[in-house]
């Protein structure tokens, strides 16, 4: 490690601001991290950080993995080239296979292919370019506050990136995402019939090549959609010649306790896409679909590195642990224990309490919605913010989504005693920023989204 590698929290803070363009910057707090562990990071000097984000899942097994980092290493020390653009190799071809293993196949005996990406945008924007030419329709139905990458096609479907001002596909129309706690009817017993007529409507135009819809709704405030939202979706869909596909980036490989949550559902995607913990912080991602969807145009999605070795052989090692199921079931537990903990916290009469107005999520997708008080449901951004400002403070990394929803997504290799102290500090954070110990001034230079 150089001289220039060793600085303080606040030098490496400086530094970053001088030098790291501002479009790939969004920050919470000033978090410096210069080594990691499991579900911990580590600060210059030596404090620990319990990292409840898993960098917003794309560590999702835990850093320094063991089985990962030896699959890695094994891969960089020997690599049969860079690439599977112009040649292939045993591990790209490998981890398709059991890919398409994994991912079980909407029909049986369709000839399927896999996509190998870098990011979840690149796979969904592959996917949605694909369904686009295997229809030749232009539309794309997407849903509000909904996030399915940083750019292209895949920004241009995404609400969130929409809202805040991106250029929306000319082909998408928006559709609201079903949520028991905001309902956009009014009243929570009619929104998914409510949005299931607006899918209809506009699928019976028949301009739609595909319905992209997040199986869980993450950036959008961590929603689980009420029973019969995708089964409706998924019979739209097949009523109307449209291909479903399933975003499941964020929350899919045993997140949610299952090892895809669109199982929660009990519904089969035409294309499901994946990415964020496929690589486990290495650059990789999926999009396994019908193979007229993602075999044509030909050369069409070309990125050098895309395939590469060491991304590859990190996604087998990825896609082991996921097989052996483990660390899903501990998703199941561990996230049954935060949520158990969280509600407990938001009905007693500590300080920060009467602030949360719902916890929810799916195994350790979960997520805290902070309000002005138990009986006013007005969104708490604000207090939101500071709260994820002082966890940092108190030594843990939390981060919020839709303004006012703390997004608690920790590696799914957490133990339960490390949930007990993830619980404590969020609870914390609450009550103390709530009584104000976090300033307008402090959370200013970070204004997140």
């Amino acid at each position: 490690m150089s001289a220039r590698d060793v600085s303080t929290a606040e030098e490496l803070v400086a530094r970053d601001a001088r030098v790291i363009a501002g479009v790939e910057r969004l920050r919470f707090f000033p978090l410096v991290a210069i080594s990691g562990n499991g579900e911990m990071l580590v600060e210059p000097g030596g404090r620990e950080l319990l990292d409840l984000s898993a960098s917003w899942t794309a560590a999702g097994f835990g850093y320094g993995n063991p089985a990962i980092v030896a699959a890695i290493a094994a891969a960089a020390a020997n690599a049969p080239g860079a690439s599977i653009l112009s040649g292939t190799h045993p591990d790209a071809v490998a981890l398709a296979e059991e890919l398409l293993e994994l991912v079980p196949a909407r029909v049986p005996g369709r000839p399927r292919r896999v996509y190998l990406g870098h990011a979840g945008t690149d796979a969904n924007d592959v996917a949605l370019r694909g369904c686009r030419h295997a229809t030749g329709r232009p539309g794309v139905l997407a849903f509000e506050r909904g996030y399915h990458g940083g750019f292209g096609s895949a920004q241009g479907v995404s609400g969130v990136h929409v809202d805040a001002g991106a250029t929306a596909d000319p082909g998408a129309v928006f559709l609201p995402y079903p949520d028991p706690y905001r309902p956009h009817t009014g009243d929570a017993s009619t929104v998914v019939d409510d949005v299931l007529e607006q899918a209809a409507a506009t699928l019976a135009l028949g301009t739609t090549a595909a319905v992209i819809v997040e199986p869980l709704q993450s950036d959008g405030g961590l929603i689980v959609p009420p029973p019969r939202f995708l089964s409706g979706l998924r019979a739209l869909s097949d009523e109307h010649g449209a291909y479903l596909i399933v975003d499941e980036v964020k929350v899919g490989l045993g997140r949610t306790g299952r090892t895809h949550a669109f199982e929660h559902a009990g519904i089969l995607p035409d294309v499901v896409t994946l990415g964020k913990a496929l690589g486990n912080g290495m650059p990789l991602s999926a999009a396994v679909g019908p193979a007229e969807v993602l075999d044509e145009p030909a050369a069409s999605a070309l990125m050098t590195t895309i395939g590469n070795p060491i991304s590859c052989a990190a996604g087998r090692a990825v896609l082991e642990i996921v097989r052996a199921g483990g660390a899903t079931r501990n998703a199941h537990a561990r996230g049954a224990q935060l949520r158990g903990l969280l509600e407990e916290y938001a009905r007693s009469e500590r300080p920060g309490a009467e602030h949360v107005g719902d916890v929810r999520g799916l195994g350790l997708s979960l997520g805290v919605e902070l309000v002005v008080g138990r009986d006013d449901r007005t969104p708490a951004a604000q207090l939101t913010a500071k709260a994820a400002y002082r966890a940092w403070e108190l030594g843990a990394v939390v981060y919020p989504v839709r303004g006012n929803v703390l997004e608690l997504t920790p590696a799914l290799t957490i133990s339960a005693t490390a949930i007990d102290h993830a619980a404590a500090i969020v609870a914390q954070a609450i009550d103390d920023a709530s009584a104000g110990a976090v300033s307008d001034a402090q959370i200013e230079p970070y204004r997140g989204w």
